[in-house]
């Protein structure tokens, strides 16, 4: 027997990614600010083998601060598919910039170590699902949607390699 649904029914965010949204939206506009910064604080620094090798990494155009992403992807062990490997994100954005910061860490803590199949499946409009649509500006919100797109392109071209 079918079931209706009200409205659209939109595709499930990976684990890591939804309790993130799930904290965000738990907080006021005030507080989802905060937390942003501390994922700003948080986002690793560029590993040795990416500095000073502009060349090798990805700007993201769309970012109102400078953002630069490298994708990686690890085959897994004994898989038989590419959609098995493992996926690691590197961004580099400078600490004044603490708002393109944010969005890079959370899409790094959602998103590092899951497989190309758990990443390419991220839904486009995930980076809406976090309530900071109260809290920043549209412009700055369309420099996280052009990561994630970065991102999941970075991806389906390095696991057809």
């Amino acid at each position: 027997m079918a079931v209706a649904v009200d409205g659209p029914v939109s595709v499930p965010l990976p684990a890591a990614l939804e309790a993130i949204a799930q904290d965000f939206l738990a907080m006021s506009a005030r507080d989802r600010l905060t937390l942003l910064l501390d994922f700003s604080d948080d986002l690793p620094e560029l590993p040795a083998r990416y500095v000073g090798h502009s060349e090798l990494l990805e700007r993201v155009e769309e970012c109102q601060s400078p953002l630069f992403l490298v994708v990686e992807v690890e085959p897994a062990q004994g898989a038989t598919s590419s959609q098995d490997a493992t996926v690691h994100l590197f961004f580099q954005a400078p600490q004044e910039a603490p708002t393109t910061r944010g969005f890079a860490g959370i899409l790094y803590e959602g998103l590092d170590g899951l497989s190309v199949a758990e990443v390419l499946a991220v839904p486009d409009d995930a980076p809406y699902r976090f309530g900071l649509a109260e809290a920043v500006s549209p412009l700055r919100l369309r420099g996280m949607v052009a990561m994630l797109s970065r991102i999941k392109r970075q991806v389906r071209v390095r696991s057809a390699a």
